[in-house]
């Protein structure tokens, strides 16, 4: 498990957790970002594959595909970015045939709005992780044919920039509101 691999930027941390699932295909990291902006999943009888659009300092960054090219079905997650970020996934494993490896059943998202899913088949062993004031700012997991393993990156709420800008801008927003009832035009001298 490369957990360290963050260190090297001296920004800030993410917690690696998981990955649940089986060991089958190859491992992929797609890093750690600011937040998720949309997640698509192809699945039947499990999860087929998984691409995600992550948010770098404002602009979209779409990582590869993970999984292969079977599936029937297509969800696409599109968050409210920046008010919106995943929160939390959780989802099912075990072997999609009889003596295969475990491969993920289902997934399913909640954002700190609403909730995605369930996509997939709910069977076998089940995973979540409950983790209050955390935000997702990274997949990593195994993949060949199917999603064979998934596991995250979280980062606290309050530590992502973007995050802490959205809520300044708002504060301005509420103090200029109430002071522009009353105040004239030119409010730039009067900022401090």
């Amino acid at each position: 498990m490369e957990g360290g691999k963050d260190h090297k930027s001296g920004k800030r941390k993410s917690i690696v957790v998981g990955p649940w699932g089986g060991n089958g295909g190859s491992s992929w990291d797609d890093g750690s970002y600011n937040a998720v902006r949309e997640i698509t999943i192809v699945y039947d009888r499990c999860i087929d594959s998984i691409r995600v659009v992550y948010d770098k300092n404002g602009k979209p960054v779409t990582a590869e595909k993970h999984g292969g090219v079977g599936g029937g079905r297509t969800a696409e997650i599109k968050l409210q970015y920046p008010e919106e970020f995943v929160v939390s996934v959780s989802g099912h494993y075990c072997p999609v045939v009889h003596g295969g490896t475990p491969v993920i059943r289902s997934l399913t998202f909640k954002s700190n709005q609403r909730t995605f899913g369930p996509f997939g088949v709910e069977e076998g062993t089940p995973f979540s992780f409950p983790m209050e004031g955390g935000v997702i700012v990274g997949f990593n997991g195994r993949s060949g044919w199917y999603l064979d393993a998934i596991g995250f990156r979280l980062s606290r709420v309050q530590t992502t920039p973007l995050f802490q800008r959205v809520q300044k801008k708002l504060q301005k927003l509420a103090s200029t509101a109430s002071k522009s009832s009353s105040a004239s035009k030119d409010k730039s001298r009067d900022a401090s």
